[in-house]
């Protein structure tokens, strides 16, 4: 299944035993439509307020299902308005969501006018910024594998390394930013606490090297606040040719 959805009206894409889920809604539209139990598996989780162009989830069932834009529009009529199925389609059993994804690509998008329009999708930040410099900053990113001082520190993970492949800020209309990040996995809040820092170095209050030490300090504590999730999109998920 690919979707895409508007997360500023959830509490993230996994179900929560207290919070609205972007996962728990389409769930329970599935087994609705499909008139049995049916769960889903992403192949990331968002936090509350992060948007996802483009998201993909799995789910298993004992047999083929017939017409399939058939049950895509039916669900879509069902779901809510800022959760949107693009298509449903058939893969191999060994075929997964999660683990077979060998890349995501992040867009952190900033507006630097105030916008009532886009204010739950994008970050409104008046100050200056040195974009330059945030760019070699985030070149240092890809020099390194071991992002815990960007990983939430309750994370419940074994290590702390991914391999970063792209990380830039580009200038949008205006003088709109957006900062875009692409790796192979990515920790608990880990892109906006990237951009938070970044912010720090494009504001002159952090240099180049000072933004290294903080990747070598291992410590959540070292680097920037986290930027706000309304301006995170999770862009693009990438696959070995032939799953989706």
């Amino acid at each position: 299944m690919e979707l895409a959805y508007c997360g500023t009206q959830y509490h993230g894409w996994q179900i929560q035993a207290n919070g609205h889920s972007v996962q728990s809604e389409i769930e329970g539209a599935l087994s609705r439509r499909l008139r049995q139990p049916v769960s889903i598996l992403g192949s990331g989780r968002t936090d509350a307020g992060v948007h996802a162009h483009e998201q993909y989830a799995h789910f298993d069932l004992p047999e083929p299902l017939d017409d399939l834009e058939q049950i895509t529009y039916s669900l879509n009529a069902m779901l809510p308005p800022d959760i949107a199925i693009r298509r449903i389609f058939p893969v191999q059993p060994d075929d997964h969501a999660r683990f077979s994804a060998i890349s995501r690509y992040y867009q952190y998008r900033i507006t630097r006018q105030k916008d009532a329009f886009r204010h739950m999708q994008s970050y409104y930040f008046r100050y200056p910024l040195d974009m330059e410099a945030m760019n070699q900053a985030a070149c240092v990113l890809l020099q390194h594998t071991d992002y815990q001082s960007f990983s939430r520190a309750k994370a419940a993970v074994k290590h702390f390394h991914c391999t970063i492949d792209r990380a830039e800020w580009l200038p949008e209309t205006g003088d709109d930013l957006t900062f875009h990040i692409r790796a192979n996995r990515f920790l608990w809040g880990m892109v906006r606490a990237i951009v938070g820092t970044l912010l720090e170095v494009g504001q002159g209050r952090m240099t180049t090297e000072e933004f290294e030490q903080i990747i070598l300090a291992r410590d959540r504590r070292a680097a920037g606040r986290a930027a706000p999730a309304s301006g995170l999109f999770l862009y693009e998920v990438g696959y070995p040719e032939g799953i989706v």
